[in-house]
């Protein structure tokens, strides 16, 4: 036998209740179906509110609905007509695109309440009335005999040509509408169009709640609070190709200059995309493959241009005192903080409302935080093109796209391109902590005396006696590890494990002192902060200096890197390991120099990449000699033909300051520190100075070695 599928009328219900996730979510959906019938005024009402019978209405100025729409489209859910309109690219009276495309965005009533009443009329044509009463619906047992009833009228809503759709709910599931709930509303319905784009057409949305006016009164005007931002950030991609434009605006009451910097057409540096195990553990790159740094035309398949508009707040107390209705403004950002998308400059829910961290953001700052941007301080907007992105498919339940491989790309491509904004605020956040008397980045000051705040804690607290003998143990095991840092060939993130590692151990110490936790507690975390330095400063004791050669150490790394210059296609031109130049030999930790050396080649590996994407992979190049008599003594020069340095040799070797995506910033200061540590430095010479070839006209650096005994 052949028999059918049989659905109860429950599942149009079931449809609306189950797949909208809550009623104002389920009022957008209602507003974005206005914008698919040309609406350009949208008014939902919330009357009633003080009643046991309250009601919401939408209604709009769009086309309508015809009786025959209403029977051959309104009436069949999952109706395609909205998703083939789109697929051929049939654009609207008003020249838009339909947002919908699955057929189910009309059940969104029944998520509301279980009285319909939809009045609708198309150009010319009579006034339909449509009611439905769901509680006496769902007792029909099939689908197949749920009927509604459809009359048709003469005008009596639109009235003298005018066309609409007026939708009616009453018997709502949610009663309890709070003003907390109204003002959320307020903030969705009229954010779903983009208060940074303009458009050709309008579309308006307005909330009116005639029992409680004053629930939507004294709202703040978004784009007067935007304009008090410290930062802003303006940038486009296309093909892989960036236009940035950055702004400080300065801080009344600051003495620190406006400053702003922009870039054209340049390739956009994006984070190596990594796989995640189902708990969201990062494990690394996982595949084979080689995966681009840059973002190119394939990056961007399904997804299409990208504009964004971002702008960056201060909660730091110095700053924010300064900005004027200090609590108004964190009111705001934790409100609005986030980064909403909007598609043809219709928002794309729920990118950006409290809770969601689609960029993960957090996460970042919590990794790098000095440099990084949290969520609570951004608002910000991505707009796509509905046309370009149609690679980035909604989910039916309407919350976000599925997490495909567009999406992916779309997330890299943006944290690219936030990478720049995070580089160029800090360097102004820099000079702020300077002018206020904030001193030094405070992660800085984590590396260089992270024990200091824990004393002062412990004797606020009246627990010296108790913790001071392990303090002062963990800043001998710490002096002790800073005086040789690293041991052989750890750098990068094994850098930056370390100093987490500690940081942590610190801050979760200080803040068991802070909270009053109990003494065995403290003790019991005391501990084990001076384990984890123990076991650092125990691996580092290795690192004792001696007598080595450097022509050596030179051929050291170039043999530890050999699979490197061959898989990343670089040439190496290195004139000091040809047999006729004599060596030279000082004293130093081969280990940490070699570290450090391994350091400069990561840098130079990656950056070539940058300049010279797999395309035209042949033209890479790495320079490494030796210049025995380098101004200083004699010195290990490193140069490449990449894009070159372009910040200046005090900020290139701060902590946790990096232009690459998902730099830590450490790798300089490493090597830094290291080549003082044995009685050298980090230089940075010009390409004359060092000797360097014609054809190296990237990064140049020295480990310059001293003059010796």
């Amino acid at each position: 036998m052949k028999l059918p599928f049989r659905p109860r009328a429950r599942l149009l219900q079931l449809l609306g209740d189950q797949l909208i996730g809550s009623p104002r979510l389920a009022v957008f959906e209602l507003v974005k179906n206005a914008y698919d019938a040309d609406a350009e005024h949208v008014t939902v009402t919330l009357s009633g509110l003080s009643t046991p019978d309250p009601t919401i209405v939408v209604e709009d100025d769009g086309d309508g609905m015809s009786l025959t729409t209403i029977r051959d489209i309104w009436l069949v859910p999952a109706h395609d007509h909205r998703g083939l309109q789109r697929k051929a690219l049939k654009r609207t009276r008003l020249n838009r695109l339909p947002l919908g495309e699955k057929g189910l965005g009309r059940f969104a009533v029944h998520k509301l309440g279980d009285a319909i009443e939809l009045v609708t009329r198309a150009p010319e044509q009579l006034e339909c009335v449509v009611r439905i009463d769901w509680s006496t619906l769902i007792e029909v047992q099939f689908l197949s005999d749920a009927e509604v009833t459809v009359t048709t009228r003469e005008p009596e809503v639109f009235k003298e040509g005018l066309t609409g759709t007026k939708l009616t709910i009453s018997r709502l599931r949610e009663v309890n509408w709070t003003r907390g709930e109204v003002r959320r509303l307020f903030r969705q319905i009229t954010s779903i169009s983009s208060p940074f784009t303009s458009r050709s057409d309008q579309f308006e949305t307005v909330l009116k709640v005639p029992d409680h006016p004053d629930w939507v009164a004294g709202i703040p005007d978004v784009n007067i609070l935007l304009k008090r931002a410290p930062w802003r950030f303006v940038f486009s991609v296309d093909d892989g190709k960036i236009d940035w434009d950055y702004e400080f605006r300065g801080v009344t009451g600051i003495k620190l200059a406006k400053r702003s910097a922009s870039g054209q057409g340049k390739p956009l540096i994006v984070a190596p995309d990594r796989d995640l195990d189902p708990l969201g553990a990062n494990q690394g790159e996982v595949s084979r493959k080689r995966k681009s740094v840059i973002a190119d035309a394939a990056m961007s398949e399904g997804i299409g241009s990208i504009t964004g508009e971002i702008f960056v707040f201060d909660r730091d107390r110095v700053v924010l005192q300064h900005l004027g209705d200090s609590q108004l403004i964190q009111n705001f950002l934790d409100e609005n903080g986030g980064v909403r998308v909007y598609r043809d400059s219709i928002r794309v829910y729920n990118y950006g409302e409290p809770g969601d961290d689609w960029l993960g953001l957090d996460l970042r700052r919590v990794n790098t935080p000095t440099r990084n941007i949290s969520r609570n301080i951004v608002v910000g907007a991505i707009d796509l093109s509905l046309e370009q992105s149609q690679g980035l498919i909604e989910k039916t339940n309407r919350e976000g796209f599925v997490e495909n491989d567009a999406y992916r790309n779309l997330q890299r491509i943006i944290l690219g391109a936030l990478a720049i904004l995070e580089t160029e605020r800090k360097i102004d956040k820099d000079n702020i902590r300077a002018i206020t008397g904030k001193g030094k980045d405070p992660e800085a000051v984590n590396i260089t005396q992270p024990l200091q705040a824990l004393r002062d804690a412990a004797k606020k607290h009246k627990l010296s006696e108790e913790l001071d003998p392990l303090i002062n143990k963990a800043e001998k095991n710490y002096n002790e590890m800073r005086d040789t840092m690293l041991q052989a060939g750890l750098s990068g993130m094994g850098l930056a494990i370390v100093f987490h590692e500690i940081e942590q151990g610190v801050r979760i110490l200080h803040d068991a002192i802070e909270a009053g936790g109990s003494l065995d507690t403290v003790q019991v975390q005391a501990r084990e902060l001076v384990r984890i330095l123990d076991g650092f400063s125990e691996l580092l004791r290795k690192g004792e200096k001696r007598t080595n050669s450097i022509k050596h150490l030179v051929r050291r790394a170039r043999d530890l890197n050999r699979v490197r210059f061959r898989n990343h296609h670089v040439q190496l031109v290195c004139p000091a390991l040809e047999d006729e130049v004599p060596d030279i030999e000082r004293s130093f930790a081969f280990g940490l120099l070699l570290g450090a050396l391994n350091n400069l080649l990561d840098n130079a590996f990656y950056w070539l990449q940058v300049r010279w994407p797999e395309e035209s992979q042949s033209e890479r190049k790495i320079y490494i000699n030796v210049e025995p008599d380098f101004p200083g003594g004699p010195a290990i020069i490193i140069a490449d033909n990449g894009p070159g340095l372009q910040d200046d040799p005090d900020r290139l070797t701060r902590p946790f300051f990096s232009r690459r995506p998902d730099g830590m910033g450490v790798g300089l200061y490493y090597t830094n520190m290291v080549m003082e540590l044995n009685d050298g430095r980090l230089g940075f010479p010009d390409a004359e100075e060092a000797n360097v070839p014609e054809g190296f006209d990237g990064a140049v650096l020295a480990l310059i070695f001293g003059k010796g005994e």
